[in-house]
């Protein structure tokens, strides 16, 4: 297969930016990757330190997270189980077909990062709105993150102060609004304001425990169910055609590991194209296995009266789901700050560039411009979750970025690696896989389109 490396690196400069600052600003490299620079003798010869088996548990450990809550209610906006299975097989191919996809172009253009392979294959301005798409929805996912703590800490507070959970809180240091605060200032900020994260390795391990333990306990809650609960309504279809549309955010965020995939490819001891589909399809399927396990059990547990985190469903007083909150808190306190870390490094990045500065003729000022940053950040994400207390409304906003990264970017960069090939005759499988790519990128953007039009015409403005 021909590659025109040269004709697709064409655009990268075309902005009068510092390339350094672009270099420089990598982000979402996954807690576990040691990667050798860009410009060593050695990058290609096979020798980064990730073996195959520890690339699946890598990407595991980025596909799963907090999402997982909401696949019970996905299920149930799908129609029920068979719409929910069904809708998630589909996707799957093409989740892991852009995950292959970025494989291929990293090697082509040589990049080690998602948004550098974005900018090299595409060109500027797909570079730019992909960077702004990451920084977007790092800020729009650690929102998120924030309303979960407020979520699993109602639930706690209530059980330990023994109120009735539809009275509320009556005292003001219960209150929804000062918990998620002091938490957030005590605890989030004080890790997001360093320079670097290297915390994070110990923070993925923490987050794969917790949601395996998460999925454990619904599981179990199904087969064993309280003596207390309800008989429920399952949905056997979806109340309206269009709503089957409605559970693809949740399973775009929930399954969206494509933008730390790069780095992780990149630090194999055999980068190659044929080994990592076989580690990512054997990762998408222990993702899928995990959220399905959940899904289906937590809508059979509750139906169509399942709420957007599952774990509100249960009642407070229950201990093994008490503990599985708990899990899912430290999970998001140590997540909260790599998020934010990644976002901040596109922020840096893009600032740079315009300046035409490179990172070590601005050492002075960056720790200045870091803390305004952070505060910035911290401060807009904890208002806006003390005053959006629904986290369904921010997933189906940020679900549609998610969308973005693991359909449109990937068949983007399908496309224009195939155009820079040169050939005299295209055969059949250039065609194919050109139409593969447009296919992918109208994909993403009608779940875009829909989900995003969806959440301000609907969600947001009830």
């Amino acid at each position: 297969m021909a590659q025109g490396t040269g004709s697709i690196n064409s655009d990268y400069k075309d902005w009068e930016w510092s390339d350094d600052a672009g270099e420089r600003a990598r982000l979402l490299q996954s807690p576990s990757v040691e990667t050798v620079p860009k410009n060593s003798e050695s990058q290609g010869n096979g020798l980064g330190s990730t073996s195959a088996l520890g690339a699946v548990f890598i990407v595991v450990n980025a596909a799963l997270g907090a999402g997982l809550l909401n696949f019970p209610a996905a299920f149930s906006m799908a129609g029920g189980v068979a719409a929910g299975i069904a809708l998630q097989m589909c996707m799957l191919i093409f989740i892991i077909g852009g995950l292959v996809i970025l494989a291929y172009c990293s090697q082509a253009s040589n990049e080690r990062t998602y948004q550098e392979v974005v900018w090299a294959v595409c060109g500027k301005v797909p570079g730019v709105l992909c960077e702004v798409a990451i920084a977007v929805y790092t800020f729009g996912t650690c929102i998120a993150f924030l309303i979960i703590i407020g979520d699993q800490e109602d639930k706690i507070i209530a059980a330990l102060v023994k109120e009735p959970e539809e009275v509320g809180s009556s005292c003001w240091y219960t209150d929804r609004k000062f918990t998620i605060s002091i938490t957030a200032f005590l605890l989030i900020l004080p890790l997001s304001i360093p320079k670097e994260i290297g915390f994070q390795k110990y923070a993925s391990s923490l987050s794969v425990i917790g949601t395996w333990y998460v999925t454990a306990v619904i599981i179990i809650k199904y087969i064993w169910p309280d003596k207390e609960l309800v008989p429920v309504e399952i949905p056997t279809s979806p109340s309206t055609w269009t709503a089957v549309f409605n559970a693809m955010p949740t399973i775009c965020f929930g399954f969206q590991c494509h933008v730390s995939s790069v780095p992780v490819f990149n630090s194999m001891k055999q980068p190659e194209v044929k080994t990592w589909g076989a580690v990512v399809t054997a990762a998408m399927v222990i993702a899928l296995f995990v959220y399905t396990g959940t899904g289906i059990c937590g809508f059979l547990t509750f139906g169509a009266g399942v709420e957007q985190d599952v774990l509100m469903s249960y009642p407070s007083n229950d201990i093994p789901v008490a503990i599985a909150r708990a899990f899912i808190i430290l999970c998001v306190l140590t997540s909260y700050p790599i998020l934010h870390f990644c976002g901040r490094a596109v922020l840096e990045g893009l600032w740079l560039r315009y300046n035409g500065i490179t990172v070590e003729e601005d050492v002075v000022r960056e720790r200045r411009r870091r803390l305004l940053q952070t505060i910035s950040w911290f401060l807009l994400t904890l208002l806006l979750a003390l005053f959006i207390p629904d986290i369904g409304k921010v997933i189906s906003v940020i679900g549609g970025l998610a969308a973005c990264f693991i359909f449109v970017f990937p068949g983007l960069c399908l496309i224009q690696a195939k155009l820079s090939e040169i050939q005299e005759t295209r055969a059949i499988s250039w065609w194919a896989q050109v139409s593969y790519g447009v296919f992918m990128v109208t994909l993403g953007a009608f779940i875009f389109g829909q989900t995003t039009a969806n959440a301000i015409f609907v969600d947001l403005t009830a």
